[in-house]
């Protein structure tokens, strides 16, 4: 994969909004882990599942990247809020889960979005 200045500026604003979405959450969650969330599943996820595609619109060329980014980037922002302990790597694994369904709808959206743009 060649490092070009529109896979920098993908990269750069996807740690942008990954890290203020994340921490935003982590904010409103008790305990600081946006997967604790009271709410994860019915509002947190769909709407990182939904930043995940809006990421894959803005930036097709390897839109998984974003999705998998994105998602990643929920560790470091949980491990900030409530430090790194003995389920650090539960919490990679976790997140690596999470980040399939981000990473397949970041992909397809940017693979429409590339059809499209052909068209």
């Amino acid at each position: 994969m060649r490092i070009s200045g529109s896979f920098l500026a993908a990269s750069a604003v996807t740690l942008k909004v990954g890290v203020v979405f994340w921490v935003l959450v982590a904010w409103r969650t008790p305990g600081g882990e946006p997967w604790d969330a009271p709410a994860f599943w019915t509002v947190v996820y769909p709407i990182a599942l939904g930043i995940a595609a809006a990421l894959g619109a803005c930036f097709p060329r390897h839109a998984w990247l974003w999705g998998l980014l994105f998602m990643a980037l929920e560790v470091p922002v949980a491990a900030m809020a409530s430090g790194f302990g003995p389920m650090f790597l539960a919490g990679l694994v976790y997140a690596a889960v999470l980040a399939v369904p981000a990473m397949a709808i970041a992909a397809a959206v940017g693979a429409l979005r590339r059809r499209l743009h052909e068209a």
